[in-house]
Order: structure tokens, then sequence, then C-alpha cells
């Protein structure tokens, strides 16, 4: 790893220091049952080092992101508590909806331009993980407990810190992706209640796209010939198949038939 990688630590005295990879997602097409569920945001990764005056933001590739969210830090001082690893998501909401591009605008290297940028498009940041909390070293426990204190700890201290809202119905998780889809919602997180925290492993799941195909529909799939599909009645995945290139025409060739014991609730 090279010097350029490691964020600045400052004067931090935590028992987590930077740089941390975060925990990943793996992709899936349906909601696994039984977990909790969050939605993905569209925006930055980043894990927030706090020790009194003292922030570091560290980003997914553990570079440091310190400089150009300066408000963000503002926001750690007044919202996070004194001393706490924070793992989450720093966003810009712009005419109701995240505005993905505009975090984009941010990583320039003038200051002066990311000071205005940060008055006139002001990111927050959205929590749900803590990795630590005062002296105590949470990632080896379970994410049940680390949520817990998470919302006990840092949910409503400040204006432009939140922590991420969260089910363990999967049909609420459903909904929320419809609804909020459009509004920079990316998906939705489904993680394992007694999971520890695992840096730069894909310990969690994502579920982002998924192909709805309605009873009497005909559908040319504008897609790779050989991509797989899943075929649902009743929100649950009754099949699995593949699309096919036929006579210039895509279409669906079933490979399985999914057993009722090991059907998942979709989207």
């Amino acid at each position: 790893m090279t010097s350029a990688n490691v964020p600045d630590q400052g004067h931090l005295d935590l028992p987590v220091m930077p740089p941390v990879s975060p925990m990943l997602a793996k992709p899936a097409k349906a909601i696994p049952l039984g977990m909790h569920y969050e939605g993905k945001w569209d925006g930055f990764r980043a894990i927030i080092f706090r020790d009194g005056d003292e922030v570091v933001i560290g980003s997914r590739n553990e570079k440091p992101l310190t400089r150009y969210f300066p408000e963000v830090v503002a926001l750690a001082r007044a919202g996070l508590p004194d001393k706490c690893v924070v793992d989450g998501e720093i966003v810009i909401a712009r005419d109701g909806r995240l505005d993905f591009d505009a975090l984009l605008n941010r990583i320039h290297p003038a200051d002066s331009r990311v000071q205005l940028l940060a008055e006139q498009t002001p990111a927050q940041f959205v929590s749900f993980d803590l990795l630590a909390i005062d002296d105590r070293n949470l990632m080896s426990e379970e994410f049940g407990l680390r949520r817990d204190l998470l919302v006990q700890r840092v949910s409503g201290r400040s204006p432009g810190i939140h922590v991420t809202p969260a089910t363990r119905d999967a049909d609420t998780a459903a909904l929320w992706f419809e609804q909020f889809e459009g509004a920079g919602l990316d998906g939705i997180i489904a993680k394992s209640l007694s999971g520890a925290y695992e840096p730069n492993k894909r310990a969690m799941i994502k579920i982002k796209d998924l192909m709805r195909l309605t009873q009497g529909s005909v559908v040319e799939l504008d897609r790779i010939a050989g991509e797989p599909l899943d075929l649902l009645v009743n929100n649950s995945v009754v099949a699995q198949g593949e699309i096919v290139l036929v006579n210039d025409r895509y279409g669906v060739r079933l490979t399985r038939v999914v057993p009722s014991s090991e059907r998942l609730k979709l989207i």
C-alpha cells in the first residue's frame, strides 16, 4: 500500500484506525428471507473516523476523502459521538433525489472550488454500521448489536447525519425498492444480524436489478444471449431460465423449476 492511499491519521487515538476497507456485498436477484434489510444509497461509500475535533474520512479504496467534503467533517463533529468509527454513504440530495454527478464534481484539486461546491450543494452522511465507539472495537461483534448501538448513539443527534432506515420484513424492503428507486435508492442491501464486520469481503447481499414478467406477457429481450433470468409467480421464483437468440429474436429457455422449499421472495 502506498502512502498516497493511507488517510492522514492526524492525532487520532481510536480502537479502529484508518485505513479500513469497507465490507462489500455480492449481487443477487432475490431478497433472501430472514435478514436485516436497508436501502442501497447512490453515493460515495465512506468510513468516518472521529476522535474529538479530529475527523478522517476514508473511501472505499482507502484513499482519503476528508478535504473534498469539509461540510461532512463539520457534520461529523456536530452529529457523531466524540470517539467513533462509522461506516456509511456520503450523498447529495437535489430536487427530491440523490445527485451522484454532484458528488463527482467534488473530486477537484482546487480547495476554493471544493469550498464553493460545499456551500452550493452540501452533502449529508447516511450511516449504516458502527465499527467502534468510545474505546470499544465492535468489528467482531454481531451486526445486530452494532446496529442497536448505532441507533442509540447516532440517530437524531444532528441534521445532516442520518441512520439508514431498516426493516426485517422482506415485503417492506420490496416496497422501498419500488417507491424510492427513482429518488436515488440504488437497490436493497440484506445483512445477517449475526455477522461480524469483514473488511473487503462480500459478506452482504445487494439486490439491484430484477426483470418482472407478468402473466400473458410476450417479451422480446434485448439482452445478450445466455443471460440468466428468474421467472416469477406471486413474487416468488418458480423457475429459472436463460435468454437465447432464435431466428434473430430473443426468447427464454427454461432451465430449472424451483422447488417450493427453495423459493425466495423477490422485489
